[in-house]
């Protein structure tokens, strides 16, 4: 029998996901090699052939079915958020926290069937995120050991963190860089499943007079033509606009259409004495700015 010490780095260099720093010491024996048990439930999968993965499973084991009461005090998900922030925190933590309990004794904790959780949204290699983003009750309420209170639970945090990410900012607010645009464009662009072009109108100071969506193409594109976009600047007497539309996709790379568009709508405003300050990508919460990366207004300056 051997005496090992094995640390959360070296359980995560075997591709496992554990989350407490804590050093764990093990009695090996090749017995481990042999372990049985419920890889599914665990929410991973490992070759448990060689003997030291057996006792690296069993580390996990520990960690994930360790109550949360039991682990020291600055290694809890609540008494580390207050510590640190929620940044600093794994995704399975914070759900965890909105769980409260686990599975019941000897079965995971909340850590664990928050890892579980999103081990099952996962399947069918689906983004873990985006798919909690549009879970329904139904699809929760199918994992072991969450009921209707632990759903609903996650479902009001989800719709929570939506409205406050897309809440859009009062008319007036000056929209003075792209994150503020993208911000304000959120509620309307952010994480639509058909691609949307949509106006950002601003007076001589930048100040916000509205938001206008011009058109709703498909999955992949959408036609926005010049002459649509400046009736609706012209419409709200706006002086200044910002022009974006989302990537269903998430990439935020400019299309060559992309590019196009933004060079004739460059020259319009020029003509109209009606400056375009940007033009925006947005898509998985994320933005790109063409101002930022090309050269386009160099070509074609606009008014300050």
């Amino acid at each position: 029998m051997i005496f090992i010490e094995v640390s959360a780095y070296d359980i995560l260099k075997c591709g496992i996901w554990v989350l407490t720093p804590t050093y764990l010491a093990l009695t090996y024996s090749p017995k481990l090699k042999n372990l049985t048990l419920n890889l599914t439930s665990m929410g991973t999968a490992i070759n448990k052939n060689t003997p030291i993965y057996g006792a690296l499973f069993l580390c996990l084991y520990m960690t994930y079915s360790l109550r949360i009461a039991d682990l020291p005090e600055n290694e809890r998900p609540r008494e580390r958020l207050m510590t640190h922030g929620a940044k600093i925190l794994a995704t399975a933590e914070l759900i965890a926290i909105l769980l409260a309990t686990g599975q019941g004794p000897g079965k995971l904790s909340a850590v664990g069937l928050g890892q579980h959780i999103l081990q099952e949204l996962s399947k069918n290699k689906r983004d873990p995120l985006a798919a909690l983003r549009e879970v329904t009750p139904t699809e929760l309420m199918a994992i072991h050991g969450i009921g209707s209170a632990k759903a609903t639970t996650i479902l009001a945090a989800i719709e929570l963190g939506k409205r406050v990410f897309l809440s859009r900012p009062a008319d007036g607010t000056v929209i003075d860089s792209p994150m503020a645009a993208a911000a304000t464009l959120s509620q309307d662009l952010m994480w639509q499943s058909q691609e949307r072009f949509a106006v950002l109108l601003l007076d001589v100071k930048n100040r916000l007079l509205g938001t206008k969506v011009i058109t709703i193409g498909t999955a992949t594109e959408t036609l926005a033509s010049p002459r649509d976009i400046f009736r609706e600047v012209i419409r709200h007497g706006a002086t200044r606009m910002i022009i974006a539309h989302n990537h269903p996709s998430n990439h935020l790379e400019p299309s060559e259409a992309d590019i196009e568009l933004t060079k004739q709508l460059l020259a319009g405003a020029q003509i109209l004495n009606i400056s375009l300050l940007d033009h925006l990508i947005l898509g998985n919460g994320s933005h790109q700015s063409l101002r930022e990366i090309t050269t386009l207004w160099d070509d074609c300056p606009q008014e300050s």
